[in-house]
């Protein structure tokens, strides 16, 4: 019996061995893969758990309190000088470690993860990523104002990145392993399986092809079975009491708080890049060292702590007494302010962190306010001010997540109700709507164009910088090459490309004058071949028509 059972055993080690070797090898068949993808969804599920537990657990060290919403709750016990000074080490460890793991000293997030799905075969940073995420894990325990879902989502790409470079997989593959990833750590954050797999189509795909949908949706249940495991089946929002809605009535009024919220979140947004442009003049300047920077955020952040605690970490304290109303007008809208301040300088200081949390906190507060006055003008004809809070909240998240699906699924699944979700489509429409004008559709995609890289626009554009001069060149030794001497007096006069240009940097050149083609020269300066116009459409068409076929499949 004893030696059946190794004899059993040592086939099943085997069988699993052959597995991954095919997998690796030749790739995951849909079964393989979707087993794949369950286990990435644990995973992703499990890292946004453990990183949430462990940003209560430091902020318990560090403040002596577990509950930092609470206005005023620790001042009573903390000296000045030690809120001021939590944030400000924080930020200084922030900085160290950033600039030692990082080549630019900038942590990474959604919009980096977005920038792999399109430009990087699905693929993010990993030593980058891990540094962001111990980054983001210091500036949210210490007194850092960002969010948590950021961070997390970027963990999870660095999860499905090394298991497409352990399987080698192609670009399709990665890139699904990659929404996988993601849709597990935000079900696994918000307890919200729906809308953590639309938020990785929406938002980080950018595409709803029926190939990425099983999978995806496999993860995104899979994350959430990991936070009910810790959790039981609660939402991130307790909802202690929900009005009535005469829709049709109140209609009018989710339309203006729609706008409403299209504007504070432009003004969010913009208050971060405008911080971020002024830290850096300032920075450059007086020439402080980069790793400096985030410690000089952590102060500032901590001397409005010392009046404002609630700016301190996630804020989904100051976001639960939106919703139940506990708050009076007056106080929301100073909330609001600070709290965009507040996030402002945490962004702008290069600390860790992201923005979805705080776009639902200052979403909450808005719609709270509007809630107030409007109830208070019509007190006949309105529901509760708790409803314009939650369609405040949706409607200012969706405009800068850039995902009105998702985000509206997200508040119907912390509601469970259909009348209130109806409500929140009408406010985030008209801010999507509104907010697109001023931004490129989202503060990721805006992120991302104020570093060159043309993601919003489409993958008509993005494509471009994907292909290299150096796969399609015909060098001089090619059959149908070039002649050598025009070569050579086109880089004389100035008419040459470099060897690393894309597409993106030849093809305005060829448009402008109708080259049939373009030298191509080294580092030296000398033409080692020539672009050919036709090549160069022919390699856009044909990445072109992969993409297509990759988002219609």
């Amino acid at each position: 019996m004893s030696s059946m059972i190794k004899s059993y055993t040592s086939q099943i080690l085997q069988s699993l061995i052959d597995a991954a070797r095919h997998v690796r090898h030749q790739g995951p068949s849909q079964i393989q893969f979707w087993f794949i993808a369950l286990v990435i969804g644990v995973v992703a599920g499990t890292t946004a758990l453990y990183f949430r537990k462990s940003i209560t657990k430091l902020q318990n060290y560090f403040y002596a309190s577990d509950d930092l919403g609470s206005q005023y709750a620790f001042i009573t016990d903390l000296p000045w000088y030690w809120i001021l000074l939590i944030p400000t080490i924080g930020g200084l460890l922030v900085g160290l470690i950033l600039n030692h793991f990082t080549a630019d000293g900038r942590v990474r997030s959604v919009a980096d993860v977005i920038e792999g799905a399109a430009l990087h075969n699905g693929r993010v940073e990993i030593k980058e990523g891990l540094a962001s995420g111990l980054a983001s894990l210091i500036t949210l325990s210490s007194g850092g104002s960002s969010g948590r879902e950021g961070p997390v989502v970027h963990l999870a790409g660095v999860v499905s990145t090394w298991v497409s470079n352990r399987i080698s997989a192609d670009g399709i593959t990665a890139r699904d392993l990659l929404g996988c990833a993601v849709a597990g750590a935000v079900s696994a954050s918000f307890n919200a399986p729906i809308a953590g797999a639309l938020f990785a189509l929406e938002v980080i795909l950018r595409h709803f092809a029926v190939h990425a949908f099983a999978p995806i949706v496999i993860a995104s249940v899979a994350g959430t079975v990991v936070s009910r495991l810790e959790f039981g089946n609660v939402t991130e929002f307790t909802l202690l009491r929900q009005g009535e809605l005469a829709f049709y009535v109140e209609l009018p009024a989710f339309l203006i708080l729609g706008l409403i919220c299209g504007i504070v979140s432009v003004v969010l947004m913009k208050s971060i890049f405008w911080a971020d442009d002024i830290g850096t003049v300032v920075q450059e300047n007086l020439r402080i060292p980069r790793w400096f920077r985030p410690a000089i955020a952590g102060a500032m952040l901590g001397v409005i702590a010392i009046w404002f605690p609630h700016i301190i970490g996630v804020g989904y304290q100051t976001t639960s007494a939106a919703l139940t109303g506990n708050l009076v007008f007056q106080t929301a809208i100073m909330f609001a302010v600070i709290k965009t301040i507040a996030v402002s300088i945490t962004m702008a200081g290069r600390m860790g962190g992201g923005v979805f949390s705080p776009a639902l906190m200052v979403g909450a507060l808005t719609g709270l306010a509007f809630g107030i006055l409007a109830t208070s003008i019509f007190p006949n004809v309105s529901g509760s001010e708790t409803i314009y809070a939650l369609a405040g909240m949706g409607a200012v998240a969706a405009a800068v997540l850039g995902a009105p699906i998702s985000t509206t699924l997200i508040v119907f699944e912390l509601t469970g109700d259909w009348q209130t979700g109806l409500a929140v489509m009408v406010a985030v429409s008209m801010s999507t709507a509104l907010s697109s004008r001023f931004v490129d559709k989202s503060f990721f995609l805006t992120l991302l164009e104020r570093r060159e890289v043309h993601i919003a626009s489409g993958s008509g554009e993005y494509l471009l910088s994907k292909i290299g001069v150096s796969s399609i060149i015909r060098t001089n030794d090619h059959p149908r090459a070039a002649d050598v001497d025009v070569c050579a007096a086109m880089v004389e006069e100035g008419q040459s490309v470099r060897f690393d240009a894309t597409l993106e940097d030849i093809l305005p050149m060829f448009k402008m004058k109708n080259y049939e083609f373009l030298p191509v020269r080294n580092a030296e300066g000398t033409a080692i071949g020539a672009v050919f116009h036709i090549d160069a459409i022919t390699a856009y068409n044909e990445i072109l028509l992969s993409t297509a076929i990759e988002e219609h499949s």
